[in-house]
């Protein structure tokens, strides 16, 4: 065991090294850059305008086209401008046009080391050392605003901005798909989780409860019986690093709670409810109601049986995700739909605690401290924060691909659908709608007739009132490069291939086993100083949501 984790530290330590000299290189260059380029852009803004906070800047600047390089840390991301009705529209009203660079980690390395930044810069996840560290490279958000662009504070998140705060109590990262208290509790967030079941099988059986573990396999006992062409129980594919379903999703799903009784840190994968649920899946594989396959399977071969209905019953996570391939058994199978029903249930008496996009949310963008104009960029966030931004990256341009019905909502013109229908790439490269999404949010989602396929509304349904906030715990994890990330890296691989072995033991000896020899590991690897790294990023996030 001490083998595998002395190659994460081998790993980590030239990765931090490497991330260390790009940084640090960054911050001394920029040092000479933001006084003079910032003094620069800040009289081109006064002079080409008056701020008005009750009007946004796009809408008071004179300035007849600026371009803006934006580096997206995606290599796989759409850099093509101006030949959609999305980007089309936003080079109209804000008279700019941005040239994309794209690329990975290294590219981005390389491009910090360079010293030659782009305007804007968008990365994934807030919690890693470039984020960490954007006071070196970044301007903070709300000056740049007060600066140029005022009108950005009434369209722009408060709680997603003091969130992503750092140690300097400045923000200088947007995130999208950054989910609110306010978020959860509107209603117009679905959950992504759900157990769900053929409705053919559910109703030949007496629409029976699964709810304790006694029923639970006594269920999947009947389905093996009398179908025995299927998969009585699924979930998503593991991987290396992830549990797929049987994980956090399903420890959310019997409510494992997030806290200790002290609101400290709580090891959710050694809940004593979670764990008693794990040895059922371990008796349900000893019986047959699991496949091997299950755990040899990769995320195509998962997607594939969905499609074809083999799955009985599944612990699916990702329901948007998995729509496309529900949508097409529904299709040719009506009757055997997949439905969710209420399934494993706590055996404590904990209710569902689902869990959707974080406050953290997925891509951050920024302003670099080399941006040419400033003033142009700002605009920019505040034109596609705004509901005429979201509007126009969720449906486009009314008239055009969309109409808005008597009932309020918004519909795809015919022809749009048509195109979506029989001729997708065009339709993604003519429209682009759903793909500009760097301050995107799904609450806009609503304003469809059609926010979501047939295949997963009743799944949506069955979710609602059961999504509670995990802010609590996001970005928790210890700072890349640190040895306690080293551990928490090592114990998380660990604890896929654990589980997989718990599942699998044939006996509960064995499975008592492998669970005592897991427990071992994190006591020999430095498990408690990740803890205590955890315990340290708990009470921030406390401070942050006022708690």
């Amino acid at each position: 065991m001490r083998k595998g984790l002395s190659k994460w530290m081998t790993k980590s330590i030239a990765l931090l090294m490497a991330t260390t000299i790009v940084l640090g290189g960054c911050s001394k260059k920029e040092g000479n850059v933001t006084s003079s380029g910032g003094d620069k852009a800040a009289n081109a803004s006064e002079a080409r305008y008056e701020l008005d906070p009750e009007t946004p800047a796009w809408k008071l600047d004179p300035q007849e086209m600026t371009e803006l390089t934006w580096y997206v840390n995606a290599d796989w991301w759409n850099s093509d401008w101006g030949n959609d009705i999305i980007t089309k529209k936003i080079e109209e009203d804000l008279h700019v046009k941005i040239k994309f660079i794209v690329g990975d980690d290294t590219t981005l390395n390389t491009l910090f080391a360079s010293g030659d930044m782009p305007d804007l810069i968008s990365v994934f996840d807030a919690s890693s050392q470039v984020a960490l560290k954007a006071n070196s490279w970044a301007q903070p958000l709300y000056e740049v605003a007060d600066k140029y662009d005022p009108y950005f504070r009434k369209v722009a998140s408060e709680e997603t901005l003091n969130w992503l705060q750092l140690d300097d109590g400045k923000s200088y990262g947007y995130a999208n798909y950054s989910n609110t208290a306010a978020d959860y509790e509107s209603g117009l967030i679905n959950t992504k989780t759900a157990f769900v079941i053929r409705k053919d099988i559910y109703e030949a059986l007496g629409s029976p409860s699964m709810g304790t573990q006694e029923k639970f396999l006594n269920v999947l006992g009947q389905i093996k019986t009398q179908y025995p062409e299927l998969y009585p129980f699924g979930f998503n594919a593991f991987t290396t690093e992830s549990t797929g379903s049987m994980g956090d999703p399903f420890q959310d799903f019997i409510g494992v709670p997030l806290l200790d009784d002290n609101e400290n840190f709580y090891y959710r994968n050694l809940d004593e409810d979670y764990l008693s649920w794990i040895k059922t899946f371990s008796e349900a594989h000893r019986l047959g109601y699991i496949s091997d396959d299950s755990f040899a399977d990769d995320g195509t071969a998962f997607e594939e049986k969905l499609k074809a209905g083999k799955y009985a019953t599944i612990m699916l996570d990702g329901t948007p995700q998995s729509s496309g391939f529900l949508t097409s058994w529904m299709n040719a199978n009506p009757d055997a739909a997949y439905i969710a029903i209420d399934g494993p249930q706590s055996t404590v008496g904990n209710q569902p605690t689902l869990n959707q996009a974080g406050i953290s949310g997925w891509m951050v963008s920024y302003i670099t401290n080399q941006c040419k104009d400033p003033a142009k960029a700002i605009q920019l966030f505040t034109y596609l924060l705004s509901e005429e931004g979201q509007i126009l990256t969720t449906f486009g341009i009314e008239g055009v691909s969309y109409t808005i019905n008597d009932e309020g909502k918004y519909v795809l013109t015919d022809e749009a659908k048509e195109m979506q229908k029989n001729d997708n790439d065009r339709f993604k490269k003519e429209y682009r709608i759903g793909e500009f999404f760097f301050f995107g949010h799904d609450k806009y989602k609503a304003y469809g007739e059609e926010p979501f396929p047939e295949s997963i509304k009743q799944l949506n349904e069955w979710g609602q009132g059961k999504l509670v906030p995990h802010f609590i715990i996001e970005n928790t994890s210890p700072d890349a490069g640190t040895e306690e990330a080293r551990t928490n890296t090592a114990v998380t691989t660990e604890w896929t291939t654990t589980l997989v072995s718990l599942i699998r033991s044939d006996s509960d000896e064995s499975f008592n086993s492998v669970l005592e020899s897991y427990k071992s590991f994190l006591k020999d690897n430095g498990w408690d100083a990740v803890v205590e790294i955890k315990n340290q990023k708990i009470e921030k996030n406390k401070q942050k949501l006022g708690n």
